[in-house]
């Protein structure tokens, strides 16, 4: 399947890659499909590519790679409507932000995604301890010009 993204031109994303949000994300409810754009095989980072609007894409991550504590609970209503049989076959994403020098993740709203039958949904977690900035990675300083 063919998807515009104005990031990368035309991509050619394979059907097993298309993720279905019935309840869209917060604050983009009418955006349902999305894709799974994975850079490389050892990536870390993705793009959750909206397949009906180019200009709408999302940069997740795996949060077990940064915080071996963090877990979400999924409630057996929420794993009705996934259509989610047993939590193995459950994937977790948080979406990744750029806040001043810093790579941040909103660990209060994680998405999960059913691998059997890539339907997903994007949890509001009540536990304060988790924020929507956490930050994973601090970002170098740029560059600067030496003056003579």
């Amino acid at each position: 399947m063919n998807v515009e993204t104005t990031r990368f031109g035309t991509v050619d994303v394979d059907a097993n890659r298309i993720i279905t949000f019935p309840a869209g994300l917060l604050g983009f409810t009418s955006f349902t499909k999305y894709a799974l754009l994975q850079p490389d095989d050892d990536a870390a980072f993705f793009w959750l590519q909206s397949i009906d609007a180019p200009e709408l894409a999302f940069v997740v991550t795996d949060p077990s790679l940064w915080m071996r504590d963090y877990q979400v609970p999924i409630r057996r209503e929420q794993m009705d409507e996934l259509g989610l049989d047993k939590l193995e076959n459950a994937q977790v994403f948080v979406i990744l932000n750029k806040h001043d020098r810093a790579l941040t993740a909103n660990l209060q709203g994680p998405l999960i995604v059913n691998v059997t039958n890539r339907h997903a949904m994007q949890l509001v977690l009540a536990d304060k301890k988790w924020t929507t900035r956490h930050e994973i990675v601090q970002l170098d300083e740029p560059a600067r010009v030496a003056s003579a």
